[in-house]
């Protein structure tokens, strides 16, 4: 019988005596019926829908301790263990980040998602000294989930993604970004402290103070030093309402000009992004959630001579306890005068804040209606130093763009210094501080476009990112949520920090049991060959 098979069936024997964790019972035919953790179709699947490799086994953990035992026995068995083990939330990855080809999937919905809320006050938790008011969250808890409980108290998490429906742990493990992350950073900025299940078996609690090394490099650390388990998020109050405002701009230059100046001014304006406008559907798509009529009907030229429009949006938090919001009307008043957006073409509405942060759950039922969510989603994701974000811009009008598009391109920027360089998480270099995330967002109907056109639009993505991440003479940009196509291109996405990264990988998974759908450590013979 092969080795793998052995030691996975010994370490799922071993769990099954020895843990609560939840099986599926199955008879396969390896020597006689044996219980194994059966795979589902979900283990073998994600958002990106380019990618499915089929797992040897699925484990759903009602512990850390059950991920733990699963951990110790693969990364003690000897001979070296033929399995990988690769942690799943909801599956949201773009290109099986989170599949393990005849490993093991560990589902951490299945951990216990339990949000414990505590208020801000002066003192020290677990040994450490605390002013702030925060929330310990299981990592299988969906950041909508996070919100709904930390909002009874009146707070909220500092940093968020657009999409809500994602689980802790997925996005401390990559970064977490939206448009407050100008503001205070990436989700993984606002971190208090994490349990973390190392490569080698071992339940961590860690921090900045306490076991810092691995904190950092679990926290945008791609899933392979760790699983997280739980984490501890920072809060602030929360606002009842939020004041949401769109301008559009026929000028690239423009757009991004003002972007800057709105992220400059943080004492009042909360949230800054901005998308492309490509044509009539792009307006009507991305109002979907915008409570507001938008009186915009711009001429987008011929085929030959195509025009793009370009949206900014931008809101103010309305923390008035009495209803009034004459003060966030004078701000964004104060705010809008200093734009160069094309006038009449300023559209505000007053939301809640849970319907705010929520808005992309509109344009998720929109597309299920038009069955365009569970499609291939052929997506790029950059960071670009401000220096060359017209450039990439310009170089993706030229290639991907061209033709049938269906779906979003955002573009707003972020300041570098709000970002812990102690972390795994890269990003470009950026000497006045400012870049950009260029979001290529695109659906792939399958009756429009099928195998064969997905293939071609991943291709002219990746020529695209060869060409911007260039070393030497490229625009010096860093791809974002990407599994790099060879070792060569994960060591130059790396670049100074790579030898650091190997290290920490040495240090918790020296075996390499963990993260394999990322393609980081192609499974060798011997650990240290690399």
């Amino acid at each position: 019988m092969d080795l793998r098979v052995l030691y996975m069936y010994a370490a799922a024997l071993a769990l099954l005596l020895c843990s609560a964790a939840t099986f599926i019972q199955s008879p396969t035919d390896v020597f006689g019926p044996v219980a194994l953790l059966e795979p589902t179709p979900s283990s073998a699947r994600d958002f990106g829908a380019v990618v499915s490799d089929a797992p040897f086994a699925i484990l759903r953990p009602g512990s850390s301790a059950d991920i733990a035992l699963l951990l110790g026995a693969l990364s003690s068995a000897p001979p070296r263990p033929r399995a990988t083990v690769a942690a799943r939330g909801v599956g949201h990855s773009l290109q099986g980040q989170a599949q393990a080809r005849d490993g093991i999937v560990v589902e951490t919905r299945s951990l216990p998602r339990t949000v414990v809320v505590v208020a801000a006050r002066a003192g020290r938790v677990s040994g450490e000294a605390t002013e702030h008011a925060y929330a310990d969250v299981g990592a299988g808890a969906l950041w909508v989930e996070v919100l709904e409980e930390c909002l009874k108290a009146g707070l909220a998490p500092l940093s968020w993604t657009d999409y809500l429906y994602l689980t802790v742990g997925g996005t401390l493990s990559n970064a977490g970004i939206s448009g407050q992350a100008f503001k205070h950073g990436p989700q993984i900025s606002n971190v208090l402290q994490l349990q973390v299940v190392t490569g080698n078996g071992e339940v961590v609690t860690c921090s900045r103070t306490k076991s810092p090394d691995l904190f950092f490099a679990v926290l945008g650390g791609l899933g392979q030093f760790g699983i997280i388990t739980r984490a501890r998020i920072l809060l602030q109050e929360a606002p009842p309402k939020v004041r949401w405002v769109r301008a559009f701009y026929d000028s690239f230059e423009t757009f991004t000009k003002d972007q800057e100046l709105l992220i400059s001014m943080p004492e009042q304006v909360d949230y800054v992004e901005g998308f492309m406008v490509l044509d009539e559907h792009s307006i009507r798509s991305s109002s979907i959630a915008f409570p507001a009529r938008i009186d915009f009907s711009p001429d987008f030229g011929s085929e030959g001579r195509k025009k793009v429009y370009y949206c900014i949006e931008f809101a103010v938090h309305d923390l008035q306890p009495d209803g009034s919001s004459s003060s966030v009307d004078h701000v964004v008043e104060l705010v809008a005068g200093r734009m160069s957006h094309m006038r009449s073409h300023m559209y505000s509405v007053e939301v809640s804040y849970f319907d705010f942060l929520n808005r992309v759950r509109m344009e998720e039922e929109s597309l299920r209606r038009q069955g365009l969510w569970d499609v291939p989603h052929p997506w790029l994701n950059m960071f670009v130093p401000k220096h060359g974000i017209a450039q990439l811009k310009d170089l993706l009008m030229d290639t991907v763009l061209a033709g049938d598009f269906q779906g979003a391109i955002l573009v707003y920027p972020l300041l570098t210094d709000k970002w812990d360089g102690n972390t795994s998480a890269v990003i470009p270099s950026a000497p006045d501080g400012v870049m950009y995330i260029l979001s290529v967002l695109r659906s792939a109907d399958p009756s429009r476009c099928g195998r064969g056109c997905v293939e071609e639009i991943l291709e002219q993505h990746r020529r695209v990112a060869d060409e911007a991440c260039r070393a030497g003479g490229g625009i010096g940009a860093k791809q974002y949520l990407a599994r790099q196509p060879t070792q060569v291109h994960w060591r130059t996405h790396f670049g100074p920090s790579w030898d650091r990264f190997l290290a920490r990988k040495a240090r918790y998974d020296p075996v390499r049991v963990l993260g394999p759908g990322q393609g980081i450590f192609p499974w060798t013979d011997s650990a240290s060959s690399m």
